[in-house]
């Protein structure tokens, strides 16, 4: 396992499975069917706990900071979730354009919290796939 496999006595990553195309893009059908995938990767966006130290009410700069120092030269099936600083509008139009499913926004400054947070916003992309199978399914309720 990637994982087992870090400089580190232990951590703990929050992170996303996903299964991407010959494009690069994450499709979640591909996973959904809750089968092992060889092209599977863990998607790490957060740094939790490393060494022993609990870092969840560190700012999420510096566990981000830490977690790509951590994964750099990792293995290929252990990646770190891009992020970007500018404008949320600007990054959620060109994921739009690119067909990802939506954006996570967090705030800076901001501690670790699991499930919903005021510190974060998710943002989806109507049109893309898992959104429209989504709505459907909820449609069909």
């Amino acid at each position: 396992m990637a994982v087992s496999k870090l400089p580190v006595r232990s951590c703990l990553i929050d992170g996303e499975a996903v299964v991407c195309d010959e494009n690069g893009l994450a499709i979640f059908e591909l996973i959904r069917g809750h089968r092992t995938h060889a092209g599977a990767v863990l998607c790490a966006f957060d740094l939790l706990e490393l060494d022993g130290e609990d870092l969840r009410r560190q700012p999420i700069e510096k566990r981000k900071h830490l977690l790509a120092k951590l994964l750099k030269g990792s293995h290929v099936s252990l990646v770190l979730n891009e992020h970007f600083e500018e404008d949320g509008a600007t990054v959620y139009r060109a994921a739009c354009q690119l067909g990802c499913e939506g954006i996570v926004s967090k705030r800076l400054g901001s501690p670790y919290r699991s499930g919903r947070s005021a510190h974060w916003v998710k943002i989806k992309n109507p049109r893309a796939p898992a959104v429209r199978r989504e709505a459907e399914e909820d449609w069909g309720r």
